[in-house]
């Protein structure tokens, strides 16, 4: 953990719907919406959770309001995701760079985790990095849908070591998020003693919540999906999930196999012809 407060600094220098009256049962025995998402490829209709409030609620929106109407798949990885809803993609030329635009606000992070994770179909928000985005707020229109590969067991136990090894840096950094102020300010008084006095604090702090912690596990749940039909685990309790393909993974599966360009483009175009809600 030595100099840890020092890397992050340098690290960031680098970095350039309401609910109503509804109770919780009422949310709860609610049907699930489904919407069908057109495209030149086919169809995919998705399901939206009722315990992602928000997300569900604004996705809603933007459909009525036809904000996804000839928007394009622009980022396209295969074994990983696809993603759309960039409101800029509309008639986008060939060489223009896609993937910033906005419905101009954010939304907060609906973590529903481990009852909803990263398997294949997972219906997912696109959202900025950590660096400018500690609070893990969704894009108020991107989306993704995860086609992600098929783990072996031995390769999620090695991942489940990877977290838990990890999780004392992964608190550490959160600590620091928390004290940015503060690591700015002594950084501009240059008070290096400072640093190490707030860097040796947060050590002390990040161990004894790590101690507090129990180590992670997969739940059988998960287990069961990634060595299945397949995911990406490593997403988890990172970006919020919303929603689930319910049919149309076939074109999903064709979507990702398109050749694509050096900023993840399909050279050919995949739009969005409509979305629409089925019930």
């Amino acid at each position: 953990m030595k100099n840890k407060l020092l890397i992050f600094i340098l690290t960031l220098t680098f970095i350039s719907c309401g609910l109503g009256n509804k109770s919780k049962s009422d949310m709860t025995n609610q049907k699930d919406q489904q919407v069908k998402i057109e495209t030149t490829l086919g169809d995919i209709v998705v399901k939206l959770y009722n315990d992602t409030p928000a997300h569900r609620d604004n996705f809603i929106k933007l459909v009525k309001d036809e904000t996804y109407h000839g928007t394009l798949f622009h980022r396209v990885i295969k074994n990983f995701m696809i993603q759309a809803g960039d409101p800029e993609s509309k008639n986008a030329p060939k060489d223009k760079m896609l993937g910033a635009g906005d419905v101009g606000y954010t939304l907060p992070a609906e973590f529903i985790y481990p009852k909803y994770f990263h398997k294949k179909g997972a219906l997912s928000a696109a959202r900025q990095a950590d660096q400018v985005n500690p609070e893990k707020e969704s894009s108020g229109c991107q989306f993704y849908i995860v086609t992600g590969e098929v783990y072996n067991d031995s390769t999620l136990n090695d991942m489940q070591q990877q977290m838990n090894s990890n999780k004392l840096n992964i608190i550490f950094n959160k600590l620091a998020q928390q004290n940015l102020q503060k690591i700015y300010a002594l950084q501009m008084e240059k008070n290096h003693d400072g640093l190490m006095d707030l860097q040796n604090e947060l050590i002390a702090q990040a161990e004894a919540m790590a101690n507090e912690q129990p180590d992670f596990e997969f739940t059988p749940e998960q287990k069961e999906a990634y060595t299945t039909v397949g995911g990406t685990p490593h997403l988890d309790n990172e970006y919020t999930v919303f929603g689930e393909v319910v049919s149309g993974l076939d074109v999903v599966d064709k979507i990702q196999e398109q050749k694509t360009n050096s900023s993840d483009r399909p050279e050919e175009d995949i739009k969005i012809v409509k979305v629409t809600l089925l019930n």
